[in-house]
């Protein structure tokens, strides 16, 4: 036999043994660890189905607004809201120029000064 398949045979028995042992541990786990395994992989799969969940609301929303802003719906909505915002300001601009017209429309009563 040559060093070659000698190497080769020590490599598969060693490879044997260390699943052997592997399978060993295995069987050896106590039931908190595998307990505690079975807990981390259902954590795992709901935040998973959480993530996803979350990515396809994510998605919905991105899909709602955009066929919003196509159809021309929120640029008008847009439009409307900055017309009321500008009413809104004149409104308050003109009871402002009112009330004061109305302060300086008014006489003033300054006391004389006693000598």
């Amino acid at each position: 036999m040559s060093t070659r398949s000698i190497s080769c045979i020590v490599l598969v028995l060693l490879a044997s043994l260390s699943l052997d042992l592997a399978a060993k541990e295995h069987k050896r786990m106590s039931p908190k660890a595998e307990e505690a395994s079975e807990i981390a992989r259902q954590t795992e799969a709901e935040q998973l189905k959480k993530a996803r969940e979350a990515a396809r609301a994510t998605q919905d929303r991105e899909q709602a607004v955009l066929e919003r802003q196509q159809s021309g719906e929120w640029q008008e909505a847009q439009r409307e809201k900055a017309q009321r915002q500008f009413n809104e300001r004149e409104r308050r601009e003109s009871k402002y120029l009112k009330e004061a017209r109305e302060a300086a429309a008014q006489e003033r009563k300054i006391p004389k000064p006693k000598s």
